[in-house]
């Protein structure tokens, strides 16, 4: 297994700041390869996904944490796949990956800033393929219709370069979801950073409502230390 043993640090700032440009090129190349990382997931670490959590007082100010219970994080888990549970989608066959829910199989916790209407979630998850396999089938599904109760919206993702980190794989992406007609308009833009470490997966994810421009320092920050978090449970 191989690992970039850098840390985010000015680089991931660098990567948020290209993910608020209307062009970005090319996706960086996992540093262990397709055949490392799928090895790595099949690692699994023993600490409860719980354990590995961070705690609201990791989250900087403003923003307000708190650990979802468990019977929330399904609908909270769908909301930042921006597509509903149940939900049509067209093309057929781009829905998210099932996903597990219960004790030790996801857990997450979201911190608030009430004034700027935004969001910074963090997500474990256990899961048995490489980050890799979530990649690919991003690529194949960069544009998504859903349909659910007679709303529709469109899930549009952009895979950005993946930030350098101590992990076996990472990701970046942009993603907005709007619905609504033209006289009520609503447009949800999240900014997401992926991360694994053996069979745990690792995702910060920054959402708003508004225009404002995200708060790569804070997402940053978080991100970093949540890896760091699972990478101290791995060894």
């Amino acid at each position: 297994m191989t690992r970039r043993f850098l840390t985010a640090g000015a680089a991931a700032v660098a990567l948020l700041a290209a993910g608020c440009s209307s062009t970005v090129s090319g996706v960086a190349e996992p540093s262990g390869g397709s055949g490392g990382a799928a090895a790595a997931a099949s690692e699994r670490i023993a600490a409860p996904l719980t354990s590995m959590l961070l705690t609201p007082a990791d989250f900087p100010a403003p923003y307000q944490a708190i650990v979802l219970p468990e019977q929330a994080i399904e609908q909270a888990a769908a909301d930042l796949d921006g597509i509903p549970a149940g939900a049509k989608v067209d093309p057929a066959g781009c829905k998210p990956p099932a996903q597990s829910f219960g004790p030790d199989a996801t857990a997450m916790i979201v911190g608030t800033d009430n004034a700027a209407r935004a969001t910074i979630s963090v997500e474990l998850t256990r899961v048995d393929q490489p980050l890799s396999t979530r990649e690919a089938e991003i690529r194949e599904c960069s544009a998504v219709t859903t349909t659910k109760d007679g709303a529709t919206a469109k899930v549009t993702t952009t895979l950005l370069p993946a930030p350098p980190l101590n992990a076996d794989d990472t990701m970046a992406v942009r993603q907005t979801v709007t619905s609504g007609d033209a006289a009520a308009k609503v447009t949800q833009s999240m900014l997401r950073l992926f991360g694994q470490v053996h069979d745990v997966r690792i995702s910060a994810t920054y959402m708003t409502f508004g225009d404002g421009k995200p708060d790569g320092a804070a997402l940053d920050q978080v991100f970093t230390e949540a890896v760091g978090k699972v990478n101290a449970a791995g060894r």
